[in-house]
């Protein structure tokens, strides 16, 4: 679709994250506009001041573009969807706003929607079965760029690259680490990420763990990972044991480093990995991680590689940034005409 280039609006409070990229893409295209919330500090009324700023501050933000894009379905759409319309709206939904935002949100005043998985899709439907009209689904996206494959020789180096809280499983992945480890000696568990601010008490009791076990020359607490391509190179099998997720990106940035994924079966991961891949209980990750090990170093590769095509065909940003942009477009191009 070739659309002139549209007033585009970005509205982020969260993470960019998973966003550089895509706002590279839309910053070639078209001419871009970003929401910043104002504060003052008045000595009177300091929160309802601020309350009406940033209303005002956003009503104009919205009637000065024609489409607003908000990466995270969360307060700043709340808040917009409820102005009177001015121009065009697409929002992202990730995971976490459709169990604490999407219920504030006027979905009618959207115009599309992207969900990450058709898990998310399938949850938001029924929740909101009259926007499903709405809804697309584009997966999270990684950079194949900043994660070029490294191969090295197998070393039995697991690791897992997360948010240290209960969603993760991490304390029930060291217990299945434990019984692994009396199973079958030689394998070392990395633990990316660091203390959460919400759940010290959940890491605390993680190194208490740890240390009670008898564990603490396989187990390593590797921290906030700042430079997570050079962290995937120490990692031979990268797992996911989450409960809940979107789309997990770590995962794909692990596989497109050169690691193998074994997950848990969250709603959506059958979406990312193989069925060979993908289990529900401790045992059956303990038996795919001991058929890994034992496999032989071509047969290693070659599974990798397979896990590696995935990545490529379905989670390039390169390609799912062009897609999102399209959204954007289309939407833009239905809000002139309805002008004319």
């Amino acid at each position: 679709m070739n659309t002139p280039p549209l007033k585009l609006g970005i509205a982020i409070e969260e993470t960019w994250a998973f966003f550089h990229e895509i706002h590279a893409y839309l910053e070639a295209r078209h001419a871009l506009d970003h929401f910043g919330r104002r504060r003052i500090d008045p000595p009177f009324f300091k929160e309802r001041s601020n309350r009406f700023l940033f209303r005002r501050d956003l009503r104009s933000f919205l009637e000065r573009n024609e489409v607003v894009f908000f990466e995270w379905a969360s307060e700043l759409l709340v808040e917009a969807s409820r102005l009177p319309k001015r121009c065009g709206i697409v929002t992202r939904l990730h995971r976490y706003e459709m169990y604490q935002w999407a219920e504030a949100v006027n979905w009618d005043a959207v115009d599309r929607i992207i969900l990450v998985s058709r898990a998310k899709q399938e949850e938001f439907a029924a929740r909101f079965p009259m926007q499903r009209e709405k809804v697309v689904v584009i997966p999270e996206a990684i950079s194949l760029t900043r994660f070029p494959t490294v191969e090295k020789q197998f070393q039995g180096d697991l690791g897992i690259l997360c948010h240290l809280t209960p969603r993760k499983r991490v304390y029930e992945l060291i217990l299945a680490f434990y019984e692994l480890s009396r199973e079958r000696p030689g394998f070392r568990l990395h633990l990316g990420g660091g203390a959460h601010v919400l759940h010290g008490d959940y890491y605390q009791a993680m190194i208490d763990l740890v240390r009670r076990l008898g564990l603490e020359d396989r187990v390593f607490f590797d921290g906030n990972v700042e430079d997570t391509p050079e962290w995937y190179r120490k990692i031979d099998v990268f797992i996911s044991n989450s409960y809940s997720e979107g789309l997990q990106v770590s995962p794909l940035e692990a596989i497109a480093s050169g690691c193998y994924c074994l997950s848990h079966r969250w709603p959506g991961a059958e979406e990312m990995l193989p069925e060979a891949n993908l289990y529900y209980s401790d045992r059956e990750l303990i038996q795919r991680l001991l058929e890994f090990r034992d496999l032989s170093r071509e047969e290693k590769r070659a599974r990798v590689e397979g896990l590696q095509s995935i990545v490529r065909d379905r989670f390039d940003v390169d390609r799912i940034r062009v897609q999102i942009g399209t959204v954007m477009e289309e939407v833009g191009a239905g809000w002139r005409r309805g002008k004319t």
